[in-house]
C-alpha cells in the first residue's frame, strides 16, 4: 500500500455554516450533504466508495477467500423447525442461490407443502427486500404482510388469500404492526409519520371492504404505537410507549367495531405490557423497581388499584418477558447478564429454572403460538454452540433438540473456548466480557484481538455463535465482547448508570475492557481492532477521540456520530423519542455533557488510527450524512497517513444489504480490513 494511493483521498467541498447554540459558535461546513436529492451528494459518496475500493484493491483476494470460507460452512438449502397455529405447521427455507428465505406451511408433516410467501419472487427487480409484518387471520385463510423495497424502513402493508394465492385489494403505505381480529375479515395496522417516521396512527379496516377507519391517533411526539394479540386470541392489545412511559389499551379479540379500553393510564417513567389468560390480564410493570415485577389484574377493572404481585421485584434480576400460556408462566428473565427461564405451574403454583450449560450463552423464546401448549420452543446459542431450537416439556421438565444449525466442513467446538471475564471501570465498576478463542491460544501478549461493543437503548449485547467468527478464530484471534454500561446486560441499573448525563461511563468502560484485555495478554495493542455498529458507532467515534492510541483499527457501522446536530432536529426520526436516551441538547446542561462526547463535536489535530466506516443511503435511523461529514471533517484533521475509508451501500437501510449473499460479502470486506490491520495476509 503506497502512501500516494492513501493521500489521493478525494476532498469533500465546504459550505459555511455556522450557528449559536448556548453561546458556542458551532460551525458545520459539510451541513450541504443533508441534501439527499443534491447530485453533488451521491457523487461524494460514490468518490468515497470509488477510493475505498483502491485502496482495498491488494486485499479482495482475501476478501474472496473470507467469502468462500463463510459460505462453504452455510447449509445453503435448509429448513427451520416448523410451528403449530391452528391447522397448520409453519416454517421458512432457504434454497441455493437464492437470496431470501421462503415461507410455508402444511397441515402435517407428510403434507404437501404451501408456499404463503416467497421472499424471492417478491424481490425480482429490487435492489432491497425486507418484510416487516405477517400476520395470518385465525382461519389460516389470509395473510397480512408487509415489505420494505428500499432500506429506509417504509413498509407497504398487503393482505393475501392463501386459498387462491391471489392478492387482495388491500395496499396501505408507510405501515408498521398489524392484527387480525377474530372474524378473519377485519384487520387492524398503524402508520406513521411523515418526516418523522413515528408510528402514531391506529386503522381498522374490513379486507373485502374499502374503508380505513381511523381508531387512535398518538400525539405526543415521544411515544410510538403498536397493535399485537394476544396468545390466548382473546383480545387485541394497542401498546402506546416511549423509552421510558407506557400504557395500553385492550379490545376483545370478538368485539372489532368495539372501543378499545385503557388499561391503566400512563404515567411518567412507568413502564408496564401484559397478556391475557381467562379473567385475568398478567403486567410486568416497573411502578415498584427499575428491573420491573409481574401482577394480575381483573380483566373487568384493570387499573393500578387492583394490581396483585405475583412476582416482586428484585434489583439483582431483570424480569424481561412473560410467556402465558393454559396452564404454564414461562417468564424470561435476565441474571447476572445471562438469560433465564422461569416455568411457573398455573396449576400448582410451583416454579424451577431451565438449566442451560455453558458460561456465556444466549437463550431466546421461540415460536410459541399455541396457547394450550405444554412444550416451550426455544433457540440456545453461545460462542461455541450453534443456533439451537429445543422444545422444554413444561412438566417433565426436560429439553429436547429439535435441530442445530449446521455447521459444514468439519466443525469440532472441542477446539474452541469460551469464557466470562470481569474489567474494572475508573469508578470500580465490574464490567463484564465475553471471549472466545482456540484453545491452542498462548496468552503471550502477541495475538490479534477483536473486541465489539454497543451499550444503549438497555439492548443487551448478547453471546451467539457465528460460523462466520470462524475465519476470525481459527487464524488466532482472540474475539470479545464488552459488556458495557448503557446496554441492558445487568437490567434496567446497567442501563440508567450508562444513558444521559452518565453517558461517559458507556466509553470509559469500554476502553477500560481493552485495556484489561491487554493487561492479560490475550493480545497486543498493535493487533487491536475494535468494532461497533449505530449506536455502536457511536461508542466507536467517542473512544476512538478519547484513546485513539489504544486502537489499531476502528470498524463504525452506520455510526451515530454527528449527535448534537441530529439531536437538534426534530424533524428527524428518532430524535424526539431519544431525548429519553441522551438528553436534548436545547437545555444547557444536557448540551454541555453532550458536547463532552459527541465524536463529530470532538474531533481534533491528531494522529488517529485506521478507520473503516460503512453506511448506507437510505438509512432511516442514521441517515447517511452524520458517516459522510464526520469522514470528510476527520479527513481535514488527522495528521497520520493510516486508512481512513468510507464505503456505502447506495441501495440499503440501516442493517446493509438484505440478501442472505450480499450480507455475506459485505461481512468479508469488513474482515478483509480487520485482517490487513492485524498484519494477517491469509
Amino acid at each position: 500500500m503506497t502512501e500516494e494511493l492513501l493521500l489521493s483521498f478525494p476532498v469533500a467541498k465546504k459550505v459555511p455554516r455556522v450557528e449559536i447554540v448556548h453561546g458556542e459558535r458551532r460551525e458545520d461546513p459539510y451541513f450541504w450533504m443533508r441534501d439527499k436529492a443534491n447530485p453533488e451528494v451521491a457523487a461524494c459518496l460514490e468518490a468515497e466508495n470509488a477510493y475505498t475500493s483502491a485502496v482495498m484493491a491488494p486485499f479482495m483476494p482475501l476478501a474472496q477467500n473470507l467469502y468462500g470460507e463463510m459460505l462453504g460452512r452455510i447449509q445453503e438449502t435448509d429448513m427451520g423447525v416448523p410451528w403449530r397455529k391452528g391447522d397448520w405447521l409453519y416454517y421458512s427455507r432457504t434454497e441455493a442461490g437464492q437470496q431470501y428465505p421462503i415461507h410455508c406451511r402444511k397441515r402435517t408433516e407428510d403434507a404437501p407443502e404451501q408456499v404463503v410467501l416467497d421472499l424471492n419472487e417478491l424481490a425480482q427487480g429490487e435492489a432491497f427486500m425486507a418484510l416487516g409484518a405477517y400476520a395470518v387471520s385465525d382461519d389460516g385463510r389470509r395473510l397480512a404482510y408487509s415489505t420494505d423495497v428500499t432500506g429506509f424502513r417504509e413498509y407497504t402493508l398487503f393482505v393475501k388469500d392463501l386459498e387462491t394465492g391471489e392478492p387482495l385489494a388491500t395496499r396501505v403505505e408507510k405501515t408498521g404492526t398489524a392484527a387480525w381480529a377474530r372474524d378473519n375479515r377485519t384487520l387492524f395496522y398503524t402508520t406513521e409519520e411523515d418526516g418523522t417516521k413515528r408510528q402514531y396512527r391506529l386503522y381498522r379496516h374490513a379486507v373485502d371492504g374499502a374503508d380505513h377507519v381511523l381508531v387512535y391517533e398518538e400525539g405526543d411526539q415521544a411515544f410510538n404505537i403498536g397493535v399485537g394479540r394476544t396468545r390466548s386470541d382473546g383480545f387485541l392489545i394497542l401498546g402506546i410507549g416511549s423509552h421510558t412511559t407506557s400504557e395500553a389499551r385492550v379490545l376483545p379479540a370478538d368485539q372489532p367495531e368495539g372501543t378499545f379500553r385503557l388499561v391503566a393510564p400512563r404515567v411518567p417513567e412507568q413502564e408496564y405490557d401484559l397478556d391475557h389468560r381467562g379473567d385475568v390480564f398478567w403486567i410486568r410493570t416497573n411502578d415498584r423497581g427499575r428491573n420491573h415485577r409481574l401482577v394480575t389484574a381483573p380483566v373487568a377493572a384493570p387499573g393500578r388499584e387492583n394490581w396483585t404481585e405475583v412476582l416482586a421485584h428484585r434489583p439483582d434480576v431483570m424480569l424481561e418477558g412473560l410467556d402465558l400460556f393454559e396452564s404454564h408462566a414461562v417468564v424470561i428473565e435476565r441474571e447476572d447478564g445471562l438469560s433465564q427461564f422461569r416455568v411457573i405451574d398455573l396449576r400448582s403454583g410451583d416454579w424451577h429454572r431451565v438449566a442451560f450449560p455453558e458460561p456465556a450463552y444466549s437463550a431466546f423464546p421461540g415460536a410459541n403460538a399455541e396457547w394450550n401448549a405444554t412444550r416451550y420452543r426455544y433457540a440456545y446459542q453461545s460462542f461455541v454452540t450453534p443456533a439451537s431450537v429445543f422444545d422444554y416439556d413444561l412438566d417433565a421438565r426436560q429439553a429436547t433438540l429439535l435441530k442445530e444449525q449446521p455447521v459444514l466442513g468439519g466443525y469440532d467446538r472441542t477446539q474452541y473456548v469460551s469464557e466470562r471475564l470481569q474489567a474494572t471501570a475508573p469508578d470500580g465498576a465490574s464490567i463484564p466480557i465475553s471471549i472466545a478463542y482456540r484453545k491452542d491460544l498462548v496468552r503471550d501478549g502477541r495475538a490479534a484481538l477483536y473486541l465489539s461493543g454497543y451499550g444503549a437503548y438497555g439492548i443487551p449485547n448478547t453471546v451467539t455463535f457465528s460460523s462466520n467468527r470462524l475465519s476470525l478464530l481459527d487464524r488466532g484471534i482472540v474475539v470479545a465482547i464488552a459488556h458495557i454500561r448503557g446496554g441492558g446486560e445487568l437490567g434496567k441499573p446497567w442501563h440508567d448508570s450508562g444513558r444521559m448525563l452518565k453517558k461517559m461511563n458507556t466509553f470509559t468502560d469500554f476502553i477500560a475492557c481493552g485495556e484489561y484485555l491487554l493487561a492479560q495478554k490475550y493480545g497486543a495493542r498493535e493487533r487491536l481492532v475494535v468494532q461497533g455498529g449505530s449506536a455502536g458507532g457511536l461508542l466507536m467515534g467517542a473512544v476512538t477521540n478519547l484513546r485513539p492510541d489504544l486502537w489499531k483499527a476502528v470498524i463504525s457501522k452506520v455510526p451515530f456520530v454527528d449527535v448534537i446536530n441530529s439531536m437538534l432536529d426534530e424533524t428527524l426520526p428518532l430524535t424526539v423519542g431519544e431525548f429519553e436516551e441522551w438528553g436534548n441538547p436545547k437545555e444547557p446542561e444536557a448540551y454541555a455533557y453532550m458536547r463532552r462526547y459527541c465524536p463529530y463535536s470532538n474531533l481534533e489535530a491528531k494522529s488517529y488510527p485506521a478507520i473503516l466506516i460503512t453506511t448506507s443511503f437510505n438509512d432511516s435511523q442514521v441517515m447517511y450524512w452524520e458517516p459522510a461529514k464526520y469522514t470528510a471533517r476527520l479527513r481535514t484533521l488527522k495528521t497520520d497517513t493510516n486508512p481512513l475509508l468510507l464505503k456505502t451501500n447506495m441501495a440499503a437501510g440501516h442493517g446493509g444489504a438484505s440478501g442472505r449473499y450480499d450480507y455475506l460479502r459485505e461481512v468479508a470486506f469488513d474482515y478483509a480490513f480487520m485482517l490487513w490491520q492485524m498484519g494477517i495476509t491469509a
